[in-house]
Order: structure tokens, then C-alpha cells, then sequence
């Protein structure tokens, strides 16, 4: 669980957070789609806090859809991660905040992401990688888009994953309707094929996120795949 900031946000904070951000943003819907997963993994499921950046016995949380980081911003500036006074200057010449995370400029960032399809088999191998230190306590987090599932490198990294028993890995799929190739029995049954535990939620549900995000699953990785409204409703 993180720990509360200097001033205390709520999600009802969060729209006015992300709004402090201006310019040429281009990619508002792939960040609003990822508020509210993003906000109940901060605020109730994982492992982390501004004074745990250094902790390896830290969850872990990659953004791989980091092509729209506003809403991860927001929710970084609302756990203390970052001061919230820097959220104006989000994509200026000077400023930490660029329109693709930066792990060496971001508080709380555990990769730098953008390019699609990295966030995925970076987790599989972070998850090797505390496997074979012996953490067995810290979990890897890795949020996804639907459409970055078209890329080869997260078939691999799907097919490995299962069969490995990569237990504290956890995927979370924010299915806006953007892919370009369709999958015989939703995007939860891929997953399901290669032996991951598997569910589909409502992705403004916190509730449902919640329990998805925290229901056992031994011996299997785990995806949630998060239903928001099409990208370009």
C-alpha cells in the first residue's frame, strides 16, 4: 500500500490533477482510459511508496502503455511520488515529466515505455529475475493496452510466462477496442491458453478491479483485462 502524500488526494482529485496538464499531448484517451485501474492498484493493492523506491522488497509496477502517461502522472503526484507542482510543466523542454515516461526522471517509474509491446516481457523477466534472488514476497504489476497485444514480443512473453508458473506476475489489459486483430473468445482466452489465470472486468468498476486485482491465483500468472469505452466513441 502506498503512503498517504503531504496533502491528501482522493480519485475525485485526479480529473483536476490530470488537467494541470497542457500541450501537445496527443494521447488523452490512452491515459484516461488507464485511471481507474491505475488508481485502485496505487491506492489498495500494491506494495508501494514514495519512501520504499529502494526497497526490494518493493512491489513492482511497469507502465507499459506509457504513450499516455497523464493519468499515471496524476496518480504518482496524488501518492507523493512527485510534487504535483510539477504537473503544469508536463512535456516542456525542462521538464522530468516527457510525453513517454523516463525511469532516471520519475519518481516511482520502474522502466522507461513508450514503444509498444516492452512492458510485457520486461515484466516476464523481472519476475525471473526475483525468482532467482529469492524474493519470493514482491509482486511484478504490469499494465498493458489491447492494441500493443498485436506485437510479437508479448506472444512470446504470454506463451513463457504460463508454462513457467510465473506466479507474481500480474498483468492488467486496458481494452479500449483499439486492436487491430480480433481473438476467438475475447483477449482473456489467450491468456487462458498459455495457463495464466484469467478475468474480465469493468474497467470504471472499482470494486470489480479490486477483487480481480486481489483474487488468488497459485501457480499461475495472472491477467485482468479491463473493459473501458472505445477509444474513439
Amino acid at each position: 500500500m502506498t503512503s498517504t502524500a503531504e496533502q491528501s488526494y482522493a480519485y475525485a482529485d485526479l480529473p483536476r490533477l490530470m488537467g494541470l496538464m497542457t500541450g501537445d499531448e496527443k494521447h488523452g484517451p490512452a491515459a484516461t482510459s488507464t485511471l481507474d485501474a491505475l488508481w485502485v492498484l496505487y491506492d489498495r493493492v500494491l506494495r508501494v511508496g514514495p519512501e520504499r523506491v529502494g526497497d526490494p522488497e518493493r512491489d513492482r509496477f511497469l507502465l507499459s502503455k506509457g504513450h499516455g502517461p497523464m493519468a499515471y502522472y496524476a496518480v504518482l503526484a496524488a501518492r507523493g511520488f512527485l510534487p504535483v507542482a510539477w504537473l503544469p510543466g508536463f512535456g516542456s523542454y525542462d521538464s522530468p515529466l516527457g510525453h513517454h515516461p523516463d525511469r532516471l526522471l520519475v519518481p516511482g517509474a520502474e522502466i522507461g515505455s513508450g514503444s509498444l509491446g516492452h512492458g510485457l516481457p520486461i515484466a516476464v523477466g523481472m519476475a525471473l529475475g526475483l525468482r532467482a534472488q529469492g524474493l519470493d514476497e514482491p509482486r511484478v504489476w504490469v499494465l498493458t493496452g489491447d492494441a500493443e497485444l498485436d506485437e510479437g514480443s508479448n506472444h512470446e512473453a504470454i506463451a513463457y510466462a504460463g508454462p513457467a508458473g510465473l506466479e507474481r506476475l500480474h498483468t492488467v489489459v486496458i481494452d479500449n477496442s483499439s486492436a487491430s486483430h480480433a481473438r476467438p473468445g475475447g483477449i482473456a482466452a489467450r491468456f487462458v491458453a498459455a495457463g495464466w489465470s484469467a478475468t474480465t472486468v469493468d474497467g470504471r468498476d472499482h470494486e470489480a478491479l479490486y477483487a480481480a486485482f486481489t483474487a488468488p491465483h497459485p501457480g499461475r500468472p495472472r491477467v485482468v483485462v479491463a473493459q473501458v469505452e472505445p477509444k474513439f466513441a
